[in-house]
């Protein structure tokens, strides 16, 4: 079981980056799909997250830049950035819920069952 980020990179500001999540193993669908980022010194923090119906929440300091989104067979997820700035700089990871559990919400950090291993976001200035 597993879920693997790639897309990360080095981007001046400005730029745009798309980060994918592909789910692996016994996951062949993608549960109240979520983006978090660590930066040093700072509480792990939601990004962006996909409700059961569709609908998306964003972090204030991201709304109108970043777009989460989920191909149709539901096994890979997306964080599509633009307007980057060197704040954003961070270790991104996707987050899902177990598949057999029915969750209506939106993704909270205790309520995570996978995590991906993260991929580094870095925008310079």
């Amino acid at each position: 079981v597993q879920l693997v980020e790639s897309g990360g990179g080095l981007v001046q500001a400005g730029g745009s980056l798309r980060l994918s999540c592909a789910a692996s193993g016994s996951i062949f669908n993608i549960n109240a799909p979520a983006w978090y980022r660590d930066v040093p010194g700072r509480q792990r923090e939601l990004v962006a997250a996909m409700n059961r119906a569709g609908t998306t929440l964003y972090a204030d300091s991201v709304k109108g830049r970043f777009t989460i989104s989920r191909d149709d067979a539901g096994n890979t997820m997306y964080l599509e950035m633009n307007s980057l700035k060197p704040e954003d700089t961070a270790m991104y990871y996707c987050a899902a819920r177990d598949q057999g559990v029915i969750f209506g919400g939106y993704l909270g950090p205790r309520e995570v069952d996978y995590w991906g291993r993260g991929t580094q976001v870095t925008v310079s200035s």
